[in-house]
């Protein structure tokens, strides 16, 4: 059999990928769905296997990257789970205190790939900080169908709080500046929307097709937003008008970008959902975003 391609795929398919791995229907129902295009000796497990991450493949930096530093540590969160982990990177050259990131994983803990995003944050000479919310369960288990499991026992505001302690355990750690923002993707994109209404000194927040803020919290907000949307993904989308009245009824500083033609997680480079080009554009808009405010 040929390789499944991407292109070859029906929109339906990435649609009911986006409902199963946001808990909107089963795996029984998501895999019973695909049973309708396993034809032609395509099978539902081919396209199963397709669709999910391979984060072994996708693999960015080695173990030992020279070029990074990057340590396991913990940080207190009273208000949230208490002890918390995350992943701590910084450039190895690096010369006096540099300003912060707070990378916020998906809703499925600190998985290979977030761990990409923070290494390449401090690639492009940042202190970054990416958190695990799945440090009351032992971490992230290995794989994101576990991950989201676990995940979805956890109280989302509660949540909320680790990633808020994370932001002050990074803006007094030694190597911070104390200029520190987020960046975040899926449920971290609302995670960083939800920062940006409860930190008042939050100097930059960049969410990733995230949930909005509701309107009657934008008027908290003080710091600049730049807001990532895939033109496809109309769940998230959906959110948006209201969301932008408000910015705009509240004189709030935000830039937005509606990337064509791709699908929601198009910045994760370990699905099919990856789109290189819109992933690389938005993220050259991150970091000159970032190094304007921070």
């Amino acid at each position: 059999m040929e390789p499944i391609k991407k292109e070859d795929l029906d929109q339906e398919i990435f649609d009911m990928y986006d409902y199963y791995v946001h808990g909107k229907i089963s795996r029984r129902e998501f895999t019973d769905r695909l049973s309708k295009y396993a034809v032609g000796g395509l099978t539902v497990a081919a396209l199963l296997s397709f669709l999910m991450p391979n984060y072994a493949q996708a693999k960015r930096f080695e173990e030992n990257d020279p070029r990074i530093v990057c340590k396991y540590v913990t940080y207190n969160s009273p208000k949230g789970a208490g002890t918390m982990k995350g992943l701590l990177c910084m450039p190895k050259d690096k010369k006096g205190k540099l300003s912060g990131i707070v990378v916020v994983h998906e809703n499925r803990g600190l998985n290979p790939y977030i761990e990409d995003v923070a290494k390449q944050a401090a690639l492009d000479g940042f202190i970054a900080f990416a958190p695990d919310a799945l440090t009351p369960f032992g971490g992230y288990p290995g794989t994101d169908d576990e991950g989201r499991t676990l995940q979805a026992q956890r109280n989302r505001d509660e949540m909320l709080e680790d990633f808020i302690a994370a932001y002050e355990f990074l803006k007094t750690h030694q190597d911070c500046n104390g200029k520190v923002g987020v960046v975040g993707f899926c449920f971290g994109g609302w995670i960083s929307n939800m920062m940006a209404v409860r930190i008042p000194d939050l100097k930059a927040a960049v969410p990733y097709y995230g949930g909005q803020a509701p309107s009657e919290d934008v008027p908290s907000i003080q710091a600049p937003l730049l807001i990532h949307y895939a033109e496809l993904d109309t769940r998230v989308n959906e959110g948006w008008p209201a969301y932008e009245e408000a910015l705009k009824a509240n004189q709030k500083t935000y830039t937005t970008y509606f990337y064509p033609g791709v699908n929601h997680g198009f910045h994760n480079h370990s699905t099919p959902r990856y789109d290189k080009d819109a992933a690389e554009l938005s993220w050259k808009r991150t970091i000159e975003f970032f190094r304007k405010y921070l």
